[in-house]
């Protein structure tokens, strides 16, 4: 792992960094900008993941986890061998394999990879940490200076009562390896082959039914899942539907509060980010009623 100058701009750390290995970026396009950005260079035909600042231990166990997953059977979109993760102004960047023409996931084959994850003994050999169902929401909403501060002393004050509910609650300690963010986005299919799960950053040990409450609450509160779909996610999960559980509401206005404050943190540099933080707090006060319609970020 090396170390290049300091810089913040996202494609200017993207082009150090490639030089360091050897590729070039005059044709890179911006994928994603959220937790990472992500560009594609194609004539390389390589994905480049920006990590934020501080976190290239979190980087390098990402491409760990891929490898691991992929020897246990499981399809997962794998780091490129021979391309050295780089650091740039303490921002990781690491090399993946480009999928093709894909599409998302369908509930019932996002059911079907979570019940072979789920049932995977935890790695020896990577030291996985332990699920955080509240990591990073504070200091998102803390950094959120595109809201009001009325808005983000609500937000806090939520999380606070949201904190206090979990703690309360008698979910059982459990040791199994979750992803962290199952959604049918972060399980492709390509055109031909098998469904490939991507996006390591939240993979951690703890209770499996974190990776089933964001289906639930699209069918629940977001009305983007009919029943039909639902229930073949729980049929190929193995027939345990989370919604049964007695904590179910508690971890799921926890999902939604986690899926705001990460639109908050965008909202002052992104105008359409700030529209759409002020929408989902309305839904959250009980404003406007479920079913809500929220846009991804």
């Amino acid at each position: 792992m090396t170390a290049a100058p300091a810089t913040n701009n996202n494609l200017e750390v993207l082009q150090q960094a490639a030089s360091q290995v050897g590729l070039n970026t005059a044709d890179a396009r911006l994928l994603r900008n959220g937790s990472n950005a992500i560009y594609l260079l194609p004539n390389a035909e390589v994905v480049a993941r920006i990590g934020r600042v501080s976190t290239a231990e979190d980087a390098a166990r990402q491409v760990q986890i891929a490898s691991w997953l992929s020897a246990h059977g499981l399809e997962a979109n794998l780091p490129i061998d021979g391309l050295e993760l780089v650091t740039v102004a303490g921002r990781p960047v690491s090399w993946w394999t480009p999928i093709a023409a894909h599409r998302h996931a369908t509930p019932a084959e996002l059911g079907a990879v979570l019940h072979k994850l789920h049932d995977l003994p935890a790695p020896t050999t990577i030291d996985l940490p332990n699920l955080d169902m509240v990591g990073h929401v504070a200091e998102r909403i803390e950094s959120a200076s595109g809201i009001s501060t009325t808005d983000r002393d609500w937000l806090q004050d939520r999380l606070t009562s949201l904190g206090t509910d979990l703690a309360a609650t008698e979910i059982p300690q459990s040791r199994h390896v979750v992803h962290g963010d199952a959604w049918q986005g972060n399980l492709v299919v390509p055109d031909s082959g098998s469904p490939i799960l991507l996006d390591f950053d939240n993979v951690s040990v703890g209770h499996p039914a974190w990776d089933l409450i964001p289906l639930a609450v699209d069918h629940e509160d977001f009305a983007r899942i009919d029943t039909d779909d639902y229930n073949a996610f729980v049929t190929t999960y193995g027939g345990h539907d989370v919604r049964e559980a007695p904590w179910f509401r508690t971890l799921a206005d926890l999902q939604e509060l986690r899926w705001t404050a990460f639109v908050a943190d965008k909202a002052a540099t992104n105008s359409d980010a700030a529209a759409e933080v002020s929408h989902r707090l309305a839904c959250l006060r009980g404003e406007i009623p479920r079913p809500w319609t929220w846009v991804a970020f």
